[in-house]
């Protein structure tokens, strides 16, 4: 079966987190089938647990079940692989694509290894992000790919692990995925929802983020009984609930020759870039005149950093920015960046002095 990330935008992978039983799977599949909204079906063979004694998938026996799938319903089908022997099984039965997971991505000597079990055979392969927010390790992923000979590669974001408390089960970082997209232009980008959120009554507005931010695809988790699933039970949804929320979200156009949108576009972005100027002046002036607190703090023999300064600083632009409506997050994200970069200032007029 030749399938192509590009032939439908958006594409949608969908289908239980886990194979567990024969029954389940053809099910799930079935009722997806039926909805016409899947073009490629998803279930987990292997899957990586945290902690040993967990449910760690059904192994070669789901392969047969993915299979049926195929021949039932005429679905495409796709699971994770993290080893050599997981590629070899999983082509052995005719699975159309592959996908490595984020405990995969993270680790280079593993993605190798999948690559070299794949060169020659140029299957479709979808590259989570890693765990961790490093942006280099998943491009890298996709190069080791490349090489190989692997054609057809999409990015699939799943969200970055993180500590503390979060109402992200995996927060997504955008930023992160868009840096990765303006890396790799050519790729087509997926967002995984279901990773992303870690529940499902937040699937829907991440969903329409990512396609609002032009991603071209997702891949959601879906089971007959979500509650009762072996894995991830929080973070599925039913075959319906998949069908009303495909049916909910808007598809923006990736782009429009209107000619009175691209004036009044064109008309804005000059505005946006003439601001941009002014705010590199203005960060400039600042910056001068850290320099200038360098010179008094080294003519004095006063400590480059003030706890004390900085907190005040903090506190007070979140609370003018939010007057403002910007987020605390992105003030203190910005403000962290130029105390910074201003304290690399003072410290190299310091030690030059």
């Amino acid at each position: 079966m030749k399938l192509s990330f590009t032939d439908q935008r958006p594409f949608i992978i969908a289908g239980p987190c886990s194979a567990e039983t024969e029954e389940q799977v053809l099910t799930t599949a079935g009722e997806l089938a039926s909805t016409g909204k899947t073009h490629l079906y998803r279930a987990g063979i292997w899957k990586p647990r945290t902690r040993p004694g967990s449910f760690d998938g059904v192994g070669v026996a789901g392969l047969a079940w993915l299979r049926r799938v195929k021949e039932e319903t005429g679905l495409a089908v796709c699971t994770e692989v993290a080893t050599k022997q997981h590629v070899y099984e999983a082509l052995k039965y005719g699975i159309d694509v592959l996908w490595i997971g984020a405990r995969t991505t993270v680790n280079p000597f593993s993605v190798q290894e999948i690559a070299d079990a794949l060169a020659g055979v140029d299957i479709p392969v979808m590259v989570k992000n890693p765990i961790n927010p490093d942006v280099a390790l998943w491009k890298g992923a996709v190069e080791r790919l490349q090489k190989a000979g692997i054609t057809q590669i999409a990015g699939l974001h799943r969200g970055f692990s993180s500590f503390g408390d979060s109402s992200y089960r995996n927060p997504p970082r955008w930023q992160m995925a868009i840096e990765f997209k303006q890396a790799l232009p050519d790729l087509p980008l997926f967002v995984d929802p279901s990773h992303i959120c870690g529940r499902r009554d937040t699937l829907a507005e991440v969903a329409q983020q990512a396609l609002d931010l032009n991603y071209d695809g997702m891949m959601l988790e879906v089971h007959p009984s979500p509650d009762e699933a072996w894995s991830d039970a929080r973070q599925q949804i039913t075959p319906r609930t998949f069908h009303d929320l495909l049916g909910n979200l808007t598809v923006p156009q990736a782009t429009s020759d209107d000619p009175s949108y691209l004036h009044s576009l064109s008309a804005l972005r000059g505005q946006i870039d003439e601001i941009d100027e002014e705010v590199l002046t203005l960060l400039g002036d600042r910056m001068r005149v850290a320099q200038q607190i360098g010179d008094y703090k080294r003519d004095h023999n006063i400590a480059i950093l003030q706890p004390s300064r900085w907190k005040d600083l903090m506190e007070a632009a979140v609370e003018r920015g939010a007057q403002k409506n910007l987020s605390e997050t992105f003030v203190s994200t910005f403000l962290k960046a130029i105390h910074e970069e201003s304290i690399s200032q003072q410290s190299s007029v310091v030690r030059g002095g």
